[in-house]
């Protein structure tokens, strides 16, 4: 019943919680899109599917929380009339005005 492709190391690591979770944002990346590939390209039964989904979700959002930690500490570089000066990185945020 059990097919260790289905359940690696990986898979126990994300579900530890949200502090604890051990995996790389690449690590993370791999599995999710190994879940999806699984879920897309195989007859899995309902039970395996719902574990598999869930565990998507959870990757998902261990990925989104990696990549806002990233954001937090990015600095731009902005040039004004005082020289170049260091700006907190705003994803999605233009400056008004600018097209």
């Amino acid at each position: 019943m059990a097919n260790p492709n289905e359940r690696p190391e990986a898979e126990e690591k994300a579900k530890t919680g949200d502090g604890d979770i051990a995996l790389t944002f690449e690590e993370a990346m791999d599995r999710l899109e190994r879940i999806v590939s699984q879920l897309e390209s195989t007859d899995v039964p309902l039970e395996t599917a719902i574990e598999l989904y869930q565990e998507g979700i959870a990757l998902s959002r261990l990925c989104g929380m990696k990549l806002e930690q990233v954001e937090r500490r990015i600095e731009m570089l902005v040039e004004d009339e005082n020289g170049l000066q260091r700006k907190p990185f705003a994803p999605g945020r233009e400056e008004s005005g600018a097209e």
